[in-house]
């Protein structure tokens, strides 16, 4: 059974000048080496200081692990034989959106032309987990109640507390930036694939999108493979931190696979609630308080996680990841990324150019130093 939850890891890095600390538009500079050596793995995002890399089908966390690992290594080799570096954070602590250029594609030709300065001012980095469930009408269950669990996990990985050189006070500002876009935040509750699907075929027909892939809420049924995509986080600067979260992402679907098998479910909360506790992560990252839908009342975030992690516990060593969900008291001991930032910030009297070089410094810790 458990071999059905299959992963898949996306990250979007920085490319950074290390002398300056500014972002680069320079994504053609490494691209074209970069596709020979890892093919449909890695592309160009909407803004050319972007590259994203996507990890293959994983069979289990440690080949994700090991995919992840080898594309931060090999684009970051790339990016240095360029006199670049690259940094995983969801933004970066002072360049402008306004000095960034647009990479010469038509797919974001098309989306600035419809988006205008919402498009242009997307300067924002993220990470998406692929989790396989094979069923379309087990798909959208698990989503409906998955959902409850996205202000949790986005408080573990705040990175986005600065914005065009100022301290916006939240610890994941991207999280407000893209709400801009259209069709964002935590989906409404479906009560079939049907229903779904209906939902996408309407706003085809009246011309609103053109397919699936013009909707991005924080979790979806991906319009193209057989997986729930989860989308609500910032990227953590660590590896480690973003396995341990692909991990716990695979043990909330597992775990709610197991209890729909067993015509338990999971009560469906309303997505107004909700989103009332993905605003106090944004806000406060893991430093504050959600709430306890269930027992209608506040709780440390921490402590709700540690429940969550109690949760999904039977089926951890089934999924073989106990190894990489144990890391996650690691993030609740340490701190996030926007944690991290904002400390080196306060130590250092406001300086940015610190941030950058630990963001660089922390982009590859624990990833290998050559791989190709």
């Amino acid at each position: 059974m458990f071999d059905q939850f299959t992963l898949g890891i996306e990250e979007e890095f920085q490319i950074v000048d290390p002398e300056t600390r500014e972002l680069r538009s320079h994504v053609s500079e490494i691209l074209e080496e970069g596709m020979l050596l890892l093919g449909e793995k890695v592309k160009p995002e909407m803004i050319q200081s972007m590259i994203e890399v996507g990890t293959g089908v994983c069979a289990n966390i440690q080949e994700a692990r090991e995919d992840i690992t080898t594309l931060r290594c090999i684009i970051s080799g790339l990016a240095k034989k360029k006199g670049m570096a690259i940094v995983a954070a969801s933004t970066h602590p002072f360049s402008k959106w306004s000095e960034q250029q647009i990479y010469d594609g038509d797919r974001y030709r098309l989306l600035v032309d419809e988006l205008q300065m919402v498009a242009r001012s997307l300067l924002i980095f993220g990470v998406h987990v692929h989790v396989g469930v094979l069923d379309p009408e087990r798909r959208i269950q698990i989503m409906n109640a998955a959902r409850y669990f996205l202000p949790h996990v986005l408080a573990m990985t705040t990175s986005s507390p600065f914005w065009l050189g100022f301290n916006t006070g939240l610890k994941s500002y991207r999280s407000e930036v893209f709400k801009k876009f259209p069709r964002t935040e935590i989906p409404d509750h479906f009560e079939s694939f049907q229903q779904f699907q209906s939902y996408i075929d309407l706003l085809v027909k009246m011309n609103c999108i053109q397919d699936g892939s013009k909707i991005w809420w924080d979790i979806r049924p991906h319009h193209k493979f057989p997986t729930l995509e989860f989308r609500v986080c910032d990227i953590p600067t660590r590896v480690d931190d973003t396995i341990a979260i692909a991990a716990l992402f695979q043990a909330i679907v597992a775990k709610l696979t197991v209890l729909i098998d067993k015509n338990l479910g999971f009560r469906i909360y309303h997505r107004r609630l909700i989103l009332e506790n993905k605003w106090r992560a944004i806000r406060y990252g893991l430093d504050g308080m959600l709430l306890d839908l269930g027992k209608q009342k506040e709780v440390p975030v921490r402590d709700l996680i540690r429940e969550l992690l109690d949760f999904v516990d039977e089926v951890v060593d089934p999924l073989g990841s106990r190894k990489e969900i144990e890391h996650i008291h690691t993030i609740l001991e340490r701190g996030t990324s926007a944690d991290e930032q904002l400390e080196v910030f306060q130590e250092t009297g406001g300086d940015f150019n610190a941030v950058v070089d630990l963001l660089i410094q922390n982009t590859l810790e624990n990833v290998p130093e050559r791989c190709f």
